[in-house]
């Protein structure tokens, strides 16, 4: 048994070759900052909630600074965190006024009182909890940080880029969680939510199965429950990567969606898929080198993956 592992990603899309690096090394740092978590001791949770921050406060994504806005030109952030061995889980979404919206669904979550909270009702609770709020300016990071670059590849019918952020990991207690955090589509209709705060949707953690995160094209996602869907798979028995890869062939043939999913299981094997040009993604895991990338070729022997080192 792998113990404790981390993996994240920072979204499913044609990630330009002008932006790769910037998005390949905010992943390494997010992994980093939640492995030295759970390297400590740190539970699965405290892993995750660290590193969805770490992504928050990078302009390079589209959630938490630097976020994507909507047709008024307006940012509108969505969250979700999961804890594993409870099935607690909380979400946030459409909320304009909080720098780091991981963190207020995890308050939320512990409240013991709602799950799932949006718009202003969210950012009136964040100041109960104690989670400041911001000016939305602040949420645009700097000049062009997310602008969409022209040689973006977008599917029919798909807005991109589908930089959400997200992830998983796997404590030295056998405790799994879950977070994902995302600014949502560019120029997407006001109050439109996608697939990153709904439990089994965007993401889910079970401690009988394993933990799952998904980006991508959020509303046909929506359609297969991806990540519950991938829990499933691996209480039944299936391997991490084979599931990832049997899910994302689902959302393209089922549903003519695109998108990507990053998943552990309880015993610690990682999987990813994706059927967009790029994944971006890190993990790290207990006696082996950090593994991260922009793209992951689908189909190989995980830890062989040289080239994605």
């Amino acid at each position: 048994m792998e113990r404790p592992v981390i993996v994240v990603h920072g979204g499913a899309w044609h990630i330009p070759a002008l932006l790769r690096e910037a998005f390949h090394e905010g992943c390494r740092q997010a992994a980093g900052a939640g492995w030295a978590v759970l390297r400590s001791g740190g539970t699965a949770l405290d892993a995750v909630e660290v590193a969805v921050r770490v992504l928050e406060d990078n302009p390079v994504y589209d959630a938490g600074l630097g976020s994507h806005t909507n047709l008024n030109g307006e940012v509108e952030l969505d969250a979700f965190i999961m804890d594993g061995r409870t099935l607690e889980l909380g979400g946030v979404a459409a909320v304009k006024r909080v720098r780091n919206p991981i963190t207020l669904a995890r308050r939320i979550m512990e409240s013991n009182e709602h799950a799932f909270v949006v718009g202003d009702g969210a950012e009136a609770w964040a100041q109960a909890l104690g989670v400041p709020l911001c000016d939305p300016a602040e949420l645009l990071g700097q000049p062009g940080s997310a602008t969409i670059p022209e040689d973006t590849w977008t599917p029919p019918g798909m807005q991109l880029p589908a930089d959400t952020v997200g992830a998983v990991a796997l404590d030295l207690a056998g405790n799994l969680a879950v977070g994902t955090s995302t600014g949502g589509t560019p120029q997407k209709r006001p109050g439109r939510v996608g697939d990153t705060p709904l439990v089994g949707c965007g993401a889910y953690a079970d401690n009988a199965a394993g933990a799952a995160a998904a980006t991508g094209w959020g509303e046909r996602l929506m359609r297969l429950v991806l990540s519950k869907g991938a829990c499933d798979l691996l209480a039944q028995g299936w391997a991490p990567q084979a599931a990832a890869e049997h899910l994302i062939a689902q959302l393209e043939q089922r549903v003519g969606g695109y998108g990507g999913i990053i998943m552990v299981d309880r015993d610690g094997q990682v999987g990813l898929a994706h059927n967009t040009p790029n994944l971006s993604f890190a993990v790290i895991r207990a006696g082996e080198e950090m593994l991260s990338g922009t793209e992951f070729p689908g189909g190989m022997d995980f830890w062989d993956a040289d080239e994605c080192r």
